[in-house]
């Protein structure tokens, strides 16, 4: 009997990128599933009833606890194991694993290193991150693996606050690295110049500068940064009309649940979405993309003048036209 192993262990966005390979394998090889990720990452496994087992990683418990894991999983006797991760944790596990059937996803280091370092771009452009884990599947002899489709997660069990209007607008401000948020005052612009919607503003609990956005319209602006778990912010966006954020992993949840989105990118380089659910908004400028996840310094006299660029008018407008159809 058929036993896929997927590993990835981080980031969230990377990890519900990945989960767009469940449906393909579950379908293709029939079988049950296991994943192996971060310890706070599984919750996020368990709504992907593809998932047949998680197996949690604790970093703390480092190299010997990762090696206890590794003989753990040479017990299951996998039949397919996709390195989905690639860095030296995953490697590891790997070289304790002996399935017939082994991929693992390229990070592709040589076109990143002409990517940053000397400003050649050999990647697909735009660089979409869930076709990149679909991709290799095609060596397991799926035809259709850089096909994408929306999915459904199981949130049955998972409530929305009472306080949350399905029909207002969801926004999430924060993102990881500061070069990719968009500025706190374009937030602010954008609800003043939008006086007939309500916003849902979701974030996380060191975003404090939430509370900032919702002075402008308090009345309008429903604050939850902070409030929610991972998975609680998920089902908001899964229930919400339009989500709109920057390059982060909620983007990526409406993308693989077909949620519409705007995306505002600016800096990164591998944040893209794949559906037409999910609208980009992004400047042409030739210093971009100049980094992978936002970290790094900004060339321009502007500072983060790609994400400055991209006006609270063009991000109404897209609203209008997003709610139009």
């Amino acid at each position: 009997m058929n036993k896929t192993l997927i590993i990835r262990f981080s980031s969230f966005g990377d990890i519900v990128q990945c989960m767009s390979v469940l449906n393909k394998v579950k379908a293709n090889i029939p079988g049950d599933i296991h994943w192996v990720t971060r310890s706070d990452m599984a919750s996020l496994l368990d709504l992907n009833k593809s998932v047949d087992k998680v197996w949690s990683f604790d970093k703390s418990k480092g190299f010997i606890g990762l090696l206890k894991l590794a003989m753990q999983l040479r017990g299951e006797n996998y039949t397919h194991v996709y390195d989905a991760h690639s860095n030296l944790r995953s490697r590891v596990l790997s070289l304790f694993l002996f399935p017939p059937n082994f991929l693992r996803r390229s990070k592709e280091r040589i076109k990143r290193l002409m990517l940053f370092t000397f400003r050649k771009n050999y990647f697909e452009n735009p660089y979409r991150g869930i076709i990149s884990y679909l991709s290799p599947l095609q060596k397991w002899g799926i035809e259709d693996a850089r096909n994408f489709s929306p999915e459904q997660w199981d949130f049955q069990n998972i409530a929305c606050p009472e306080s949350f209007d399905p029909n207002s607008i969801v926004i999430a401000p924060s993102a990881a690295w500061d070069m990719k948020r968009w500025p706190i005052s374009h937030w602010k612009k954008l609800i003043e110049i939008n006086k007939d919607k309500n916003f849902t503003i979701l974030g996380g609990p060191g975003d404090l500068f939430c509370e900032d956005i919702r002075s402008v319209a308090p009345e309008r602006v429903l604050n939850l940064a902070g409030k929610l778990s991972l998975i609680e912010s998920c089902a908001v966006v899964n229930k919400s009309r339009l989500l709109v954020c920057a390059d982060t992993g909620l983007i990526h949840v409406a993308d693989i649940l077909g949620k519409k989105g705007i995306s505002l990118m600016g800096p990164t380089a591998f944040g893209f979405a794949t559906g037409e659910h999910i609208k980009t908004l992004e400047v042409e400028l030739p210093c971009r993309p100049c980094t992978k996840d936002g970290r790094g310094k900004c060339s321009q006299s502007t500072w983060q003048k790609c994400m400055v660029d991209i006006s609270p008018e063009m991000v109404s407008q897209e609203i209008t036209n997003q709610l139009s159809y």
